[in-house]
């Protein structure tokens, strides 16, 4: 039995798909949901929906009783130590003392000197949870997943093609993005095939990018030249602000702009593409996906 946690979230749901598309029974996966509701579509399929909540042991104990392998999502929390590293926690603790057997999860990649980084905290709360993992005795195979393709258009903002201008101060700082959904099926791959005790996977991309080029993507794609700006951090929260932006979503973007800029999220290795048997999505091909749907 496999359970698949945060099955209802846009990463969750497309592992349980990829399961059923390898054919997996559904009487083989459960999944773990905060409310039920919204998990009738599994029923449906004669998949077991079992209700329970990172923070709430009891309702864990209960949801993981007979499960050999668990896909631990990583919690989507903002809070680094007070929730989301809490809640990582309490589930492996709850799945030892129920017996499963081998734990994914899914955490992040980062570089050497990651302490250093604008996104420290947050990748300091999956190297904890991976530590925990690890001195749990429970099998474990760690997939550091890449930064998602999908944030790009938050990134460079819903008015890129009328305006044709990219601000964001990431300087030249590469990144290697990659496709949510094929990240959701390596993680279907490695549940549903031997060889991964107690290995770590970063799964990034081939080709790691930069805003000049993610620009440069999006003009061939709109037939527009488009420009890429970057301000300083002060002049690119200054500019926010006079826009109206609330205070917390400029805070994250100046964040992971920096993160770009620090190269924290550049990294480019070929285990994804082994995993999906075919080259990931490209950044063109992303890009072409997005903007070429719009009217």
């Amino acid at each position: 039995m496999i359970l698949v946690a945060g099955a209802t979230g846009q990463f969750g749901s497309k592992v349980v798909e990829y399961l059923l598309k390898k054919e997996t029974q559904p009487s083989e996966i459960a999944v773990l949901v905060r409310d039920i509701e919204k998990a009738r579509q599994f029923e449906e399929q004669g998949i077991k929906v079992n209700v329970g909540d990172y923070l709430n042991e009891e309702s864990l104990l209960k949801a993981m009783r007979g499960v050999d392998k668990l896909l631990l999502v990583s919690s989507n929390d903002k809070q680094a130590y007070s929730n989301r590293t809490t809640q990582h926690l309490l589930v492996i603790r709850a799945a030892k003392m129920v017996g499963i057997k081998h734990i994914v999860y899914t955490s992040f990649i980062r570089n050497s000197g990651f302490e250093r980084s604008s996104i420290s905290a947050f990748q300091q709360s999956h190297v904890d949870t991976e530590d925990f993992l690890k001195d749990s005795g429970i099998t474990y195979t760690i997939l550091q997943n890449g930064i998602y393709f999908e944030m790009i258009p938050v990134f460079v903002g819903a008015d890129v093609a009328e305006k044709a201008t990219i601000l964001f101060p990431a300087a030249n700082g590469n990144a290697s993005y990659v496709l949510r959904e094929e990240l959701a099926e390596a993680a279907a791959y490695v549940l549903t095939s031997q060889g991964h005790d107690n290995k770590i996977y970063p799964l990034t991309n081939n080709e790691s990018v930069n805003f000049r080029e993610i620009a440069n993507s999006i003009g061939k794609a709109i037939e527009k030249e488009v420009n890429y700006i970057s301000p300083s951090s002060s002049e690119f929260e200054a500019t926010l602000t006079q826009a109206g932006v609330p205070e917390m979503y400029i805070t994250a973007l100046t964040m992971w702009a920096s993160a770009h800029e620090q190269g924290a999220l550049d990294q480019r290795n070929n285990i994804l593409e082994k995993f999906l048997t075919r080259k990931p999505t490209s950044l063109q091909q992303f890009i072409d996906r997005v903007y070429q749907e719009q009217p």
